[in-house]
């Protein structure tokens, strides 16, 4: 079955910029196997499916459950049913093209479906690991996907603002999680782009604490993490509270972390090595003496998936580029006592870095 093609479809254009990677790397066909890449090179979302892409063209192969889902949703591509296993079905479909050298995303396909497909193509069918192909093209967002990840940081700002005022003590961290999450859904988003992160007193000192039925307490830090997801396409952003009056040692140390936050946002235009991003960060936490507590990397790629290429982490040599969207997010944590992060989601520019969740950073304390 045959999809119709959009002209102006901009899975059309990222297939005919897969097309030349290939051919860089002399590849006949690719086995895309991720679903993200999938979605992000035809549109079909679905939790099963898998796709082959030639120099001339692409095929794309779905159990019965997603027969018609991806016959009005995927571009670029001709669907087939397969009600046997999928990677048989492909392998089998290369050995009838005659070709030679065959790439798979091995940092996706298990050993069981890497030897299925292998025992499936013909004799002489070379399988190279390629993994990496298309995530490369996604490092860099095109104009609709900056405009979903810019709708899905609106989202994620405004309920945010909403939930501050239920930041009191005595609410329970995991109530307030899921007020966030529905929040989240009731402003039209598809759902939460991870667990979302609500941590108290010295839980917050654990930088990917799940929300528990703790009650948040007066004279305790509260860390926030939470990021909606619109069309696929996801936001990040973490803030940081106190409630009640905080000591001068709280003060001195949330105005570290968002003096480096700052930094680092000054850092991010295309062209900055990634890891000079990170090391803004680290740099001024050091002068305060506090780098010992900032125990991960300062950022990460955001897009269709919520971690992803490229990373602002120590000693990466990566350059950013103009349209690729990353977090700025130091944090310290010291056991015991909590933590503090604060975490923007950014677009980079030429010339700086646009801010694509401007909640405020000046409400932190809560009487």
């Amino acid at each position: 079955m045959r999809v119709p093609d959009e002209a102006n479809s901009p899975f059309l254009v990222r297939q005919e910029r897969l097309r030349s990677l290939m051919q860089d790397r002399q590849l006949s066909l690719l086995v895309i196997t991720n679903l993200t890449n999938i979605y992000y090179l035809t549109g079909f979302r679905g939790s099963a499916g898998v796709a082959v892409f030639g120099l001339e063209g692409g095929h794309l192969w779905v159990d019965p459950r997603y027969t018609l889902q991806a016959g009005e949703d995927a571009r670029g591509v001709t669907v087939s049913e397969e009600r046997g296993p999928l990677h048989t079905a492909v392998g089998r479909w290369i050995t009838r093209r005659r070709v030679r050298k065959v790439g798979y995303e091995d940092t996706n396909l298990t050993c069981a479906q890497y030897h299925n497909l292998e025992q499936n193509c013909r004799r002489g069918v070379h399988l190279v690991a390629a993994g990496g192909l298309v995530e490369e093209l996604r490092l860099v967002k095109d104009s609709g996907e900056i405009r979903r990840i810019r709708e899905a940081g609106r989202v994620t700002v405004e309920v945010f603002e909403e939930v501050l005022p239920l930041i009191r003590p005595g609410a329970h961290e995991a109530d307030l999680a899921a007020e966030i999450d529905y929040r989240m859904r009731l402003r039209g988003a598809e759902g939460a782009a991870f667990e979302t992160i609500v941590a108290s007193g010295a839980r917050s000192a654990l930088p990917h604490a799940r929300p528990s039925s703790k009650r948040l307490g007066q004279s305790e830090l509260v860390i926030l993490d939470l990021g909606a997801i619109l069309q696929g396409y996801a936001a990040d952003l973490t803030r940081t509270v106190f409630l009640g009056k905080p000591s001068r040692r709280v003060r001195q140390l949330y105005g570290a972390v968002l003096e480096s936050q700052q930094r680092v946002l000054e850092t991010l235009r295309a062209g900055v090595r990634a890891g000079k991003a990170d090391g803004a960060a680290r740099q001024l936490l050091k002068r305060r003496g506090l780098d010992k507590y900032f125990t991960h990397s300062t950022g990460h790629g955001v897009g269709l998936e919520v971690h992803e290429k490229p990373r602002l982490g120590r000693g990466e040599k990566t350059r950013l580029e103009a349209g690729q969207v990353v977090t700025a997010e130091p944090g310290i944590y010291l056991e015991g006592f909590g933590g503090i992060r604060i975490e923007d989601t950014a677009l980079v520019g030429p010339n700086g870095a646009e801010v694509l969740t401007p909640a405020s950073k000046a409400n932190w304390i809560i009487n």
